[in-house]
């Protein structure tokens, strides 16, 4: 290996050289500009222009040859988001509709009852649910699509827009939309080239039953309300031209004459991550501050406004780039559903749509995860007010799967969200586990009577509301990505932070183990600490002790909570205490009658052979204490494989998403990467797989489809899990790289646990260059081909690795 230092530097400059190759080669599925306004734009915040150059900008572009239709949003609207709003956007020429979310417009509250059989209230009425906050409506007469000529809609993910452009009668029509998080409002500019003119009206209507008002010398439109629960909530907009008319009409806007014309909506709630006030702010109007906001970015032009969302949100976007080779000249030329669907029929490899889906999982991680709630079943895209399950945070693989993504494909930023809603949640989750858990009427109480720290249930909401089950094992698991961010970040102001939340799920898990008894082949009979009487979510019985997947899960968080105590220097003796309770855990042995790693402790599979969750293989992934290496024993290994064959290969697309990551752990290129296929493939009629706007489609009965985010970030996930694996000390390069990618490619900005970051490329399977970045950690291993080499460096400072 040739092996070179360089100086510490930005951790962005350092990698440039690798984006900008991955950028100009890697993921596209169709060829395009950038927006006509948008090219010509001046900065307002900016200093310095934020728009790629159009090479770039093009292999970053998603598009489709037919609108959106009004009545299948979820399939077919195009997603924009600033993190806490997010919108759905048809671009019909001739009705333009965005159905609008507020992250934080839930109905509900604490709901911090139980029912009869132990159950928390888990409906709309009590749980509550995530809801729409308003749909807008630009109705433009005249551009009905019959009348129009070479329409295309564009999905720009480098830059956060979504685009259409269409000829009438010879003139070139165009519009633009975008979700600014710097002004907090959403963005339609409509343009066109030649003579061509806009007439119309601009219409804002609540999704409750609310009444919108307009008023005439502000040039605005809005409404504003409040649940049963107290949380206000309300929405505006406004529109302006420089070229025609524009009033306000009743309770809509019209425009008339316009040769432009810009639209702005804003809108939110009162709701804050505050227990102690209730997750209220009773300050905020909230209809008044979407005035406020929608009139400000008013006084911008169009071109300002998208310079300086362009110029927050590029960065983010830029932080990570792929390339897993080049696509045919056939592939390229179709649009992006029609390219789905070739890659399924034709079962030929499409390696830039591939790299496309996992950018798409980016955009949908900066346009949802940032400054607000965290990404729950649907993240901030509704198309109604019943999202099933209420669109909320699953506990038992979901929510975590949103943010396996993060650290891994440079969006370390996103992942605060999670971090946040967990530490403002902590009081109540505590509050309600220390006088409700132990309850006769809960089946997983803890049969000791003692009690402590905190538990949640599968379901919850973000007032520390619980819904269905309590989930003993929940707060292990919501501790496991927290402390695999700071894993990665080394980051010892965020690990301060959340330190409490993982040391009240240690609380609860000292107080709930209790002792069995286990013989061996040979009659030995050894004492252990197992979880007391639990469920191997989601099947087989309720009232199972020493479950894998929950011995794992604690395992893991005793292990975590020791590192986190010497880094903090707290609690020493505490964790000492921790450690001897670990030591004495019960782990997973193999099953003499079926060959698989056991789920529960019995040498008899309790459940459905296939069953979605992969609850018993929890220390594959996420977690790592099983490893296709000499750290565990080959018996193990077999079983763990053993019983990830037998799930199989099909399901919903989060559980082929985590079946992916398993098989990447275990270095088998080609499972991985089937399943990756798998979720590519096109839904029709509502089964599982890709809808036409490449959300994840989650099939609830024959016919019935739903959209279900994790999918489209776990997916990407296991991308990068192919091509990267680490561990704190460990850090293995192409450790699952399947032939469809071999010929060529690179990936740069990949995300390290123990504090770095790694770029590299390679050729005909074989690393040809790496090179690791410092952004906190000082040694590692590194693993290419069999060969390890320890590394040292400085934060800060990059090790550039040729010749392999």
């Amino acid at each position: 290996m040739d092996i070179r230092n360089t100086e510490p530097r930005d951790i962005h400059p350092s990698r440039r050289g690798f984006l900008a190759l991955a950028a100009a080669t890697g993921a596209a599925t169709a060829l395009g500009g950038l927006p006509a306004f948008a090219a010509s734009a001046a900065p307002r915040r900016p200093t310095t222009s934020p728009m790629l150059a159009t090479d770039i900008a093009a292999k970053n572009q998603l598009w489709w040859q037919a609108p959106g239709s009004a009545n299948s949003m979820i399939e077919q609207g195009l997603p924009v988001g600033n993190g806490r709003l997010g919108a759905l956007a048809s671009n019909d020429p001739s009705r333009e509709l965005l159905t609008i979310t507020d992250a934080t417009l839930w109905t509900g509250g604490r709901n911090d009852t139980l029912e009869g059989d132990g159950q928390f209230p888990y409906g709309r009425a009590d749980f509550g649910s995530l809801t729409m906050l308003a749909t807008l409506t630009v109705d433009i007469p005249g551009h009905d699509l019959g009348a129009v000529d070479n329409y295309r809609r564009t999905l720009d993910l480098a830059q956060g827009l979504v685009s259409a452009a269409y000829d009438i009668a010879g003139v070139g029509y165009r519009r633009e939309i975008f979700a600014s998080r710097p002004d907090d409002v959403i963005v339609l500019h409509f343009s066109q080239q030649g003579r061509g003119t806009y007439n119309g009206t601009v219409s804002l209507a609540g999704t409750h039953g609310e009444s919108t008002t307009a008023n005439g010398a502000g040039r605005y439109a809005s409404f504003g309300a409040s649940f049963a629960n107290g949380l206000r909530y309300g929405a505006a907009v406004t529109a302006y031209s420089s070229t025609g008319k524009v009033a306000v009409n009743g309770t809509s806007i019209s425009f008339t004459g316009c040769r432009e014309l810009t639209v702005v909506v804003s809108g939110g709630t009162n709701y804050a991550a505050d227990a102690a006030a209730g997750f209220r702010n009773p300050s905020v109007d909230p209809e008044r501050l979407a005035r406020t906001k929608v009139l400000a970015a008013a006084r911008e032009s169009a071109r300002d406004l998208l310079h300086t969302h362009v110029a927050d949100f590029r960065p983010a976007f830029e932080q990570f780039a792929i390339n897993l080779g080049t696509s045919s000249t056939t592939q390229r030329e179709l649009d992006t559903w029609e390219r789905a669907q070739a890659r399924w029929r034709d079962n030929v490899p499409d390696p830039e749509l591939e790299a496309a889906y996992l950018q798409f999982g980016r955009y949908l991680m900066i346009s949802g995860s940032r400054g607000s709630l965290p990404i729950g079943l649907q993240g901030p895209w509704l198309d109604g007010n019943d999202p099933d399950w209420m669109g909320d945070y699953h506990t038992d693989v979901n929510i975590q799967m949103c943010y396996w993504l993060a650290d891994r494909a440079g969006l370390t930023d996103t992942f605060d969200a999670y971090a946040d809603y967990c530490v403002a949640q902590l009081p109540v989750w505590t509050e309600v586990t220390q006088r409700l858990f132990n309850t006769s009427t809960n089946r997983f109480r803890n049969s000791s009577g003692k009690i402590a720290g905190w538990a949640v249930a599968y379901s919850t909401n973000p007032y520390g509301g619980s819904g269905w089950w309590w989930h003993p094992s929940g707060n292990a698991w919501l501790c496991q990505n927290l402390f695999e961010h700071y894993e990665y970040t080394q980051d010892r102001a965020y690990l301060a932070k959340v330190y409490p939340v993982i040391k009240g799920a240690v609380e609860f898990w000292e107080s709930r183990l209790i002792t069995t008894t286990v013989t061996d082949a040979s009659g030995a009979s050894r004492e252990f600490l197992v979880a007391d009487r639990d469920w191997s979510a989601e099947h087989g019985p309720q009232d199972t002790k020493g479950n894998t997947y929950s011995q794992e899960l604690v395992w893991n968080l005793f292990e975590n909570y020791h590192t986190a105590t010497q880094v903090l220097g707290r609690d020493t003796g505490y964790a000492r205490t921790i450690d001897e309770l670990r030591k004495r855990l019960y782990l997973p042995e193999v099953s003499p009658t079926s060959g698989w790693l056991q789920e529960w402790m019995s040498p008899d599979n309790l459940g459905e052979t296939t069953h979605r969750h992969l609850s018993p293989l929890i220390g594959l992934f996420p977690g790592d204490r099983i490893r296709p290496d000499e750290s565990t024993p080959k018996e193990i290994v077999a079983g763990a494989t053993a019983l990830l064959t037998a799930r199989g290969m099909n399901s919903f697309g989060w559980a082929n998403a985590w079946r992916s990551l398993c098989w990447a752990r275990l270095k088998d290129a080609e499972k991985a990467y089937q399943l990756i296929v798998n979720n590519l493939r096109p839904s029709t009629n509502g089964s599982n797989g890709t809808a036409m706007n490449l959300f994840d489609i989650y099939e609830t009965n024959p016919g019935r489809g739903i959209f279900q985010i994790d999918a489209n970030l776990g997916t990407p996930a296991a991308v990068v899990e192919m091509l990267v694996y680490s561990r704190p000390g460990h850090v293995e390069l192409l450790p699952a790289l399947p032939a469809a990618w071999a010929a060529s490619g690179s990936v740069a900005g990949v995300g390290v646990r123990g504090g770095f970051t790694v770029d590299l490329s390679w050729r005909d399977g074989a690393v040809t260059q790496a090179r690791l970045t410092s952004v906190g950690g000082r040694s590692t291993t590194l693993v290419v081909g069999g060969t390890e080499r320890r590394l040292t460096l400085k934060p800060g400072e990059s090790v550039t690795v040729r010749g392999l």
